[in-house]
C-alpha cells in the first residue's frame, strides 16, 4: 500500500468543510490513501452555549492555552464532535464519491491515553485541576487504519480517546493526527486551520519554519498554533518526512501555500 497522507482539519470557526473534503475527495480518487483526523471547537462551545455548560480555559505552565474538560464539557465535547462535526464531513465526503468511515477514538480502542495530571497557571501559582478529564496519547490502533485504507476506505478519527480503564478522556486533535501519522508511515501530515499558515511576529505567513528537536517553541507561536507546532515536532521526530500547515478556508488539503515545517 502506498504510503498515505494524514489530514487535520481544524475546528475553529471560518475553516472551509466544503473545500476540506473536495480536495480530501480529489486526493482519494487519485489513489493516494488519506486518513482524516478533525477537532471542532467552534461546535463545541455552540453547543456549550445551547445547553448552558460554561466554556472554560486554562494556561499551561508551559504557556500553552487549553480547554478545562470537566464532566460536563466531555459530554459536550463527545456529542459535539461525534455529533455533529464528524456526521458534516462524513456526508460531504459521500456527497464528494468518497467511501468514507467515521472513528472516535473509543472504537476498538483506537486511540489510546492515559489520564493527566493537569497543571494549571492561576494567579501566578501552579495549581492541579483535579476534575479535568484530560489524557495523554500512549497508543493508536494503526492495524484498524491501515485495514480500512487496503479497502479503499477513508477513516475519519476525531477524540476523545480511552484509558485503559475504559474512560474517556480529552486529547488534542492536533496531537492526535500526528500520532496516527507516525504510527501510519504516512508519507505528509497537513495540519489544516484558519490562518495562512504559520505567522511571524508581524503576522506575515512563513514559508518555512524550523523547529529545534527539543526546548522551546519559537516566540512567535502563540494560542492553537503552539499546540500545531508541538505536533508537528512530534510527526517530524516519529519519522513523518513532510508536515505542512495550511489554510483550510482557501487552499484546503491539496494547496501549495501554508508553512513547511522542518526540525533545524
Amino acid at each position: 500500500m502506498t504510503a498515505p497522507v494524514v489530514l487535520k482539519c481544524g475546528g475553529a470557526a471560518g475553516v472551509d468543510i466544503a473545500a476540506v473534503c473536495a480536495q480530501v475527495a480529489a486526493l482519494w480518487r487519485a489513489g493516494t490513501p488519506v486518513v482524516l483526523v478533525h477537532g471542532g471547537s467552534a461546535a463545541v462551545a455552540r453547543l456549550a452555549a445551547r445547553m448552558s455548560v460554561p466554556v472554560r480555559e486554562f494556561v499551561s505552565p508551559s504557556g500553552v492555552k487549553a480547554r478545562h474538560t470537566d464532566d460536563a464539557t466531555l459530554e459536550v465535547l463527545t456529542l459535539a464532535l461525534l455529533g455533529e462535526v464528524k456526521t458534516a464531513l462524513l456526508l460531504e465526503l459521500h456527497r464528494q464519491g468518497v467511501r468514507a468511515v467515521g472513528l472516535s477514538g473509543a472504537d476498538g480502542a483506537l486511540l489510546r491515553a492515559r489520564r493527566k495530571q493537569v497543571r494549571a497557571l492561576v494567579d501566578g501559582r501552579t495549581v492541579v485541576l483535579r476534575d479535568d478529564h484530560s489524557g495523554m496519547l500512549t497508543g493508536v490502533d494503526d492495524r484498524m487504519l491501515t485495514a480500512l485504507l487496503r479497502q479503499g476506505l477513508l477513516p475519519v478519527v476525531s477524540p476523545p480517546a480511552v484509558t485503559e480503564d475504559g474512560a474517556l478522556v480529552n486529547v488534542n486533535a492536533d496531537r492526535v493526527a500526528a500520532r496516527v501519522a507516525v504510527a501510519l508511515g504516512a508519507a505528509e501530515l497537513v495540519l489544516l486551520t484558519a490562518a495562512s499558515g504559520v505567522l511571524d511576529a508581524d503576522g506575515a505567513p512563513l514559508p518555512r519554519c524550523a523547529l529545534a528537536a527539543e526546548g522551546p517553541l519559537p516566540a512567535y507561536a502563540e494560542g492553537g498554533m503552539k499546540v500545531k507546532l508541538i505536533a508537528a515536532r512530534e510527526a517530524l521526530l516519529g519519522g513523518v518526512p513532510t508536515v505542512t500547515v495550511r489554510d483550510g478556508r482557501t487552499d484546503g488539503a491539496g494547496g501549495t501555500g501554508g508553512t513547511r515545517v522542518t526540525l533545524a
